[in-house]
């Protein structure tokens, strides 16, 4: 099989030979995730109060948890918004 670039390979060539270090970071991701969950999850059962001390508020914590992957971001930036108030 003649390939047109010399950087080319055939798919098979690109499959990893191993499949279980992926499947261990599939799975340390997923732990990560639901970790991040439960850890807004639990901020939630906090009252207003004290999330106003930490600088968030509960609806921070509710857009937080509709994007896991930015959530700490979203919740640093409603610290520092909190913080110049």
């Amino acid at each position: 099989m003649a390939h047109s670039l010399s950087g080319e390979r055939p798919f098979t060539a690109a499959a990893p030979s191993h499949p279980l270090p992926a499947l261990r970071r599939w799975l340390a991701a997923a732990h990560k995730a639901h970790a991040r969950r439960m850890a807004l999850k639990a901020l939630l059962d906090l009252d207003d109060a004290n999330l106003r001390d930490m600088g968030v508020t509960r609806q921070d914590i509710l857009v937080a948890l509709t994007a896991p992957a930015r959530s700490g971001h979203m919740l640093h930036r409603a610290q520092a918004r909190s913080a110049q108030l």
